[in-house]
């Protein structure tokens, strides 16, 4: 099914070894093991080796790891014929975005003497980094080669780390869970590109554009990855003590909200009362993504649960009615929803956050106060001053975002990356080796499958 624009004998290894050679270089000159991994740093110390950051973050860190790797692989594979382009994609762009995070987010957070220190705590991060990418992945996927999805993560790791650095360092905002620098960014990054890789006769791909019961089932399994261990993701490197068990908590509740919601939002929208399994497969997650932002503040139990509930009507409403909209009068075809289950609740979480940081009060936060908001316990601003920041710093994410999915799209669309044609989207044969009695034989010019030609001519 390959032909000269797609194939990827010379263009992947040319990017992916020219990119990794550039990768050990910048490691061997930049980064440097931090006091917690370095045996003669940490053994100038006294202290117990338990007490090293490792035991307390590994197991996050796995627990991110595993819904960066599976979680999101597999939420992708819902495609009828694009299974190993779900997951081997997903792995490829993961494996990269997580090295090149380390240096950019690096350059910004982490440099000490002209050095990158990195430890456990940097894993986590270049892994948060990672998954802004795969929510971006989500909205192009089927429509683009691996070659473009590489361009793509290089610049927007860059775009990542730079509004990290402006949201958490330069204004203080609070986002331990990423409602806005994870969700928001990496779903509204992804929109603009999709945006600008407009496909007017992607129609001719429309028969692949769908699930079978197989693919809902694999689907599902990413679904049931990322639900387990959100509580993980939203917590992994909050302040050890009552912050993290917090977070964990408010996410644990707000996903459960968020899945029966999402259940009777997807029946209460068919008009049969079936339940879709699209909406399960997304929808139940986006409690996770609300509650990113305000998962360590004082949200109370059942604030967690409002948020839940809230996120799952919204983002079944998204996928039943918004979606179709958006692609009919904007031109924007999100292939998984990303604006549905990362867009629209990143933002209901950065509002929540805004809001509950503004009401934040010493006699609700006691001496936590100083973990959650440090800079209203010291004085140089008050609450509602930290909410304000919390909304701008919303403003700020979907300004970079945007325009830098802008600039990127049309990058990618330059036709030197391979891009597969209108008529050949969604379709794994293009750059994989299928077995034979799976090969979905189909004509590239027509894109009319070779068994139906064959019948009509017949």
């Amino acid at each position: 099914m390959t032909d000269v624009a797609t194939n990827m004998r010379l263009k992947l290894p040319i990017i992916c070894f020219i990119l990794e050679i550039i990768l050990i270089i910048l490691f061997g000159v930049l980064v440097q093991y931090n006091e917690e991994t370095d045996a003669k740093e940490w053994h100038k110390k006294n202290h117990s080796d338990y007490e090293n950051d490792f035991y307390y973050r590994y197991p996050s860190f796995q627990d991110v790891h595993v819904m960066i790797f599976i979680g999101f692989g597999f939420l992708m594979t819902f495609l009828q014929r694009y299974g190993f382009s779900s997951v081997g994609f997903n792995f490829l762009i993961a494996a990269f975005s997580l090295q090149w995070a380390t240096l950019m987010q690096g350059f910004f957070h982490g440099m000490h003497g002209g050095k990158i220190h990195i430890g456990v705590e940097s894993m986590i991060n270049a892994d948060f980094c990672t998954g802004s990418v795969l929510i971006s992945f989500g909205a192009v996927l089927g429509k683009t080669s691996p070659v473009q999805l590489l361009v793509m993560a290089l610049f927007e790791v860059t775009l990542f780390a730079v509004n990290e650095f402006i949201l958490l360092t330069l204004l203080g905002t609070r986002d331990a869970g990423g409602s806005m620098t994870i969700h928001t960014f990496g779903a509204y990054f992804g929109l603009m590109v999709t945006r600008i890789l407009y496909r007017p006769n992607l129609d001719k791909s429309k028969h692949r554009n769908s699930s079978v019961y197989h693919s809902d089932l694999f689907a599902m399994i990413g679904t049931i990855y990322l639900w387990m261990f959100w509580p993980s993701f939203n917590s992994a490197i909050t302040a050890h003590g009552d912050d993290q068990h917090r977070t964990a908590m408010n996410t644990y509740y707000s996903l459960a909200a968020c899945t029966l919601s999402t259940y009777g939002m997807s029946a209460l929208t068919a008009h049969d009362g079936k339940l879709d399994m699209v909406h399960i497969q997304n929808a139940a997650l986006a409690g996770g993504v609300a509650a990113g932002t305000a998962g360590e503040m004082m949200l109370t139990p059942y604030g967690s649960m409002i948020v839940g509930f809230l996120a799952g009507i919204i983002s079944v409403l998204g996928f039943k009615y918004l979606s179709p909209i958006l692609e009919e009068k904007l031109k924007i075809q999100d292939t998984c929803g990303v604006h549905n289950l990362h867009g629209m609740p990143g933002i209901l979480g950065a509002i929540v956050g805004a809001v509950t940081a503004a009401v934040a009060t010493a006699d609700v936060y006691g001496d936590g106060m100083k973990d959650v908001f440090p800079d209203v316990a010291s004085g140089k601003v008050d609450a509602s001053y930290q909410g304000g920041i919390q909304a701008a710093s919303l403003a700020v994410t979907l300004g970079i975002a945007l325009l830098g999915g802008l600039i990127v799209g049309f990058i990618l669309k330059l036709p030197v990356f391979g891009a597969p044609s209108d008529t050949i989207c969604y379709e794994d044969n293009i750059y994989w080796e299928v077995p034979e009695e799976e090969t979905d034989h189909v004509d590239q010019s027509t894109g009319v499958r070779m068994e139906e030609s064959q019948k009509l001519n017949s």
